[in-house]
């Protein structure tokens, strides 16, 4: 009897050694699978942009000449807004860094599912459909600055969605505000945050006279690409964690005060026309994140679809120019 029960024993001990070797962490293994497939689709943007296929990128090249034409005082301006246009923009290089820190830090994240997230919205942001919707914003500053020469794209005139949103007017470039790719919000000792733009950028405050700050931005902004379908995609986890912990600190405030703050997230702005499917998306996901709860929008949320809706989904952006100021 004896006999019997060590072959048995030595065999139950086998399998469970092998049981325990294969059972490896599955989203360390898609983490491995995913990383040379996002970082093979960024370099592939970034070639994309090179050759001028990115749609929005060629029309911003073409804006910023027609605009330098008629206010060259804006110069350093229009050649900051013309990089975005290429590899040297502040979005293009804002993916690199996210792939940098997946690579160098991965302790910056706190799962591996956390990490996981951030590789599909680098590569979902990537895709240069989607990417060419982002450009948009930055785009239509160009349109704004034309006085009406040039019509927006991708997004109804400032008059309409303004009505359309009862929006207050922050002033030309008021597509860029909250993106952190352009600036950051600052708060004052007096507790109050406004919003200081990066190096050129800052001539959007100091030729056109604009201080914006939160509380009246978040409660009456317009219509804007990131802020409404992007902001998921193209933001890092930190960034998303600094946006939603200045929105419970307004929201405290006020509340200290017997006052209610409205997010500026609490719901979409009216004002896309045209956008691609992958947009469509976006927002889903984007719905999704405000409504989850503080702790976990600290980080980005698993998209419902898999990475090949994104590879192979078509397009419906339109190909004209279609509204003007």
């Amino acid at each position: 009897m004896h006999l019997l029960k060590t072959p048995f024993l030595l065999l139950l001990l086998v399998i469970t050694t092998l049981s325990l070797f294969g059972c490896g962490d599955p989203v360390k293994e898609q983490i491995e699978q995913q990383l040379p497939i996002t970082e093979k689709r960024v370099t592939q943007l970034g070639d994309a942009l090179t050759n001028s296929q990115v749609r929005n990128a060629t029309l911003i090249k073409q804006y910023a000449d027609i605009v330098m034409v008629n206010k060259p005082h804006l110069k350093p301006l229009i050649d900051a807004l013309r990089t975005d246009a290429t590899t040297n923009g502040p979005m293009y290089k804002a993916l690199l860094d996210r792939i940098s820190t997946v690579k160098t830090q991965p302790q910056m994240f706190e799962s591996s599912q956390a990490l996981y997230n951030e590789l599909l919205n680098i590569y979902q942001a990537a895709d240069p459909v989607l990417y060419s919707d982002a450009l948009s914003d930055p785009l239509n500053v160009l349109a704004d600055m034309s006085d009406g020469q040039l019509p927006r794209i991708n997004s109804l005139s400032k008059t309409q969605s303004q009505q359309a949103n009862n929006a207050q007017d922050f002033g030309t470039g008021e597509q860029l505000i909250g993106n952190p790719n352009y600036g950051n919000w600052q708060t004052g000792s007096n507790g109050m945050s406004f919003w200081a733009w990066y190096g050129m950028y800052s001539m959007m405050g100091n030729v056109f006279g604009r201080n914006t700050s939160y509380s009246d931005w978040g409660r009456n902004r317009n219509y804007s690409y990131y802020n409404d379908y992007g902001r998921t995609r193209y933001s890092s986890p930190d960034q998303l964690k600094k946006q939603t912990s200045l929105d419970t600190r307004t929201k405290k405030s006020f509340s200290n005060r017997g006052q209610k703050f409205t997010s500026p997230y609490s719901k979409n702005r009216a004002g896309s026309s045209s956008l691609s499917s992958q947009s469509k998306t976006a927002q889903t996901s984007a719905n999704r994140f405000r409504s989850s709860n503080v702790k976990k929008s600290n980080y980005a949320n698993k998209p419902k679809t898999r990475n090949s809706s994104f590879r192979n989904s078509n397009t419906n952006t339109s190909r004209g120019f279609r509204r003007g100021k």
